[in-house]
């Protein structure tokens, strides 16, 4: 399954939410796109994970509380075709 991680955080984590997800590897940071720098402290990573729990892992402890965990799907052109006739 695929999902879509979001780690909410406050400012004063955020750098403790960076070293955290960093200690995971580069590529697991790599997985991430960060609104921090605009001042959305939010953290986004799309996943490929067996379960829910396995995609939240990903979330350093500290915040893993507050993550949200969507499981998401893409879809061809002729996916939306095949809607129309459904």
């Amino acid at each position: 399954m695929k999902y879509l991680v979001e780690s909410p955080h406050t400012q004063a984590e955020c750098l403790k939410e960076l070293e955290g997800v960093a200690a995971k590897g580069g590529d697991v940071l790599g997985k991430f796109s960060w609104g921090c720098m605009a001042g959305e402290h939010v953290g986004y990573a799309i996943l490929e994970a067996k379960d829910e729990t396995e995609a939240r892992s990903i979330v350093p402890e500290i915040v893993r509380g507050k993550a949200r965990v969507h499981p998401v799907s893409t879809f061809t052109p002729r996916d939306v075709e095949k809607f129309h006739h459904a």
